[in-house]
């Protein structure tokens, strides 16, 4: 079986680095993998790249900025979603590179930012080969938009979009639904896969999808180097006092709009001033942030920027007491995965697919959605709960039992079988 794995980049975000251990852990189960990528960004052979020369690379940032730019200067209704509603009007053509021509099987992540256009996906679906395409956000069946808030109209037709400056019935996001609609009719043998539980209940209710065959399989992780690392030496290594209680925040960018950042700093004024034990406790952020002012908080902060090594990402969660993600919009990300193999309890919102990872005062706390208050009081619980060695305990066990390579690969191959028999 040859598997082609779909990806803009190998490395820089949720969806690559989960891309990416898929392809680790499809290859410990002898299975022929391979990946194609916009941005090749780490040394793994199984990868190629499309930038092989100075010309391609030229086009790349081209169809990067041809896509971008008119949607942030004239489409966007604000900054904060510049990023947030992908048009994937421009991109390359990859139906005749030897790993699609070789492929049993073409296994599509996230392809945008100038990777695949619609069309480009679609000339895909026309090679007749079997297709299995991991959602790791909803952008493959909106008109455009990444997580939609509040919004449904991905049910109907889209259009009339909230994210955009000028909106109608007619607008950006509904040519965006008829150009998805086109391309999907050419899907003859196509698994859908959602890393979560809620993202295939949203997925089945939309109009583009809700005729297609869509399975929940999680993302793997590699437990053996995600595992509960010695705390005290782990702190020591990251100039860490030994007998504070450390809360950690970490995402790939903490001001993202999803990430919650506000109701985080809100959530710690509440611990602040409400909770009298909670004695010499320390943040610990780390991830990019180009604006954020961490004297905000009001406790002492340490901030270790991004970190790329996946070793030191175990230390740093096993350093501390509890991992917080008060995300608003989420479909299972990998932070929350990563500090559970780590031992460490999780404080978050109940939203998206986090209740997949997150057991209610089992492994963390669920707080209620958007609440700071019950946010605090989730910290206040992982931070002075007697059953704490349970909390960890549990946290380890839940990935143990539903997360690694062997599990997720043999579900993922299952579903190539399918397909292949089809």
């Amino acid at each position: 079986m040859r598997v082609t794995l779909i990806n803009t980049s190998d490395a820089g975000g949720g969806a690559p680095a989960a891309c990416m251990r898929l392809l680790k852990a499809l290859e410990l189960k002898q299975v022929d993998v391979h990946m194609e990528v916009q941005d090749k960004k780490t040394d793994e052979p199984r990868v190629k790249s499309i930038a092989g020369n100075f010309i391609s690379r030229l086009k790349i940032k081209f169809n990067f900025l041809y896509e971008r730019l008119p949607f942030i200067w004239f489409k966007a209704k604000d900054r904060s979603l510049r990023f947030a509603f992908s048009t994937a009007d421009a991109g390359s053509d990859m139906s005749g590179e030897p790993d699609i021509l070789n492929a049993d099987i073409l296994h599509l992540h996230w392809t945008n930012s100038g990777y695949l256009s619609i069309n480009n996906i679609k000339k895909l679906f026309e090679t007749g080969k079997p297709a299995v395409w991991t959602l790791h956000d909803m952008w493959a069946f909106t008109g455009g938009c990444h997580y939609s808030g509040d919004c449904d109209h991905f049910v109907n037709q889209c259009g009339n979009c909230w994210m955009l400056r000028d909106r109608d019935s007619n607008d950006i996001s509904h040519k965006g639904w008829i150009h998805k609609n086109d391309m999907l009719k050419a899907a003859k043998n196509i698994v859908f896969v959602t890393c979560s539980h809620w993202l295939a209940d949203v997925a089945r209710t939309s109009s583009l999808l809700k005729d297609f065959r869509i399975e929940t399989i999680p993302n793997p992780i590699d437990t053996e180097i995600f595992l509960p690392n010695n705390r005290i030496a782990a702190r020591a290594k990251w100039n860490i006092d030994p007998k504070s209680k450390i809360i950690l925040f970490g995402a790939a960018n903490i001001l993202d709009r999803r990430k919650g950042i506000t109701y985080l700093v809100d959530a710690l004024n509440e611990l602040k001033n409400n909770y009298q034990d909670i004695g010499d406790a320390e943040i610990v952020i780390f991830g990019k942030n180009k604006s954020f002012d961490v004297s905000q908080l009001p406790f002492k902060v340490h901030e270790l920027n991004i970190i790329t090594s996946q070793h030191d990402l175990a230390e740093i969660y096993s350093l501390a007491d509890v991992f917080v993600t008060p995300a608003v919009e989420d479909n299972l990300p990998n932070t929350v995965m990563e500090a559970l193999a780590c031992g460490t309890p999780v404080v978050a919102f109940k939203t998206g697919g986090i209740p997949d990872m997150v057991e209610h005062k089992k492994n963390g706390y669920l707080a209620e959605f958007k609440s700071a208050t019950d946010f605090a009081a989730g910290i206040n619980y992982v931070l002075n709960s007697a059953s704490n060695d349970d909390l960890a305990a549990n946290a380890r066990k839940k990935v143990l039992d539903n997360f690694t390579n062997e599990i997720v690969a043999s579900k993922y191959m299952a579903v190539y079988q399918s397909i292949l028999n089809k």
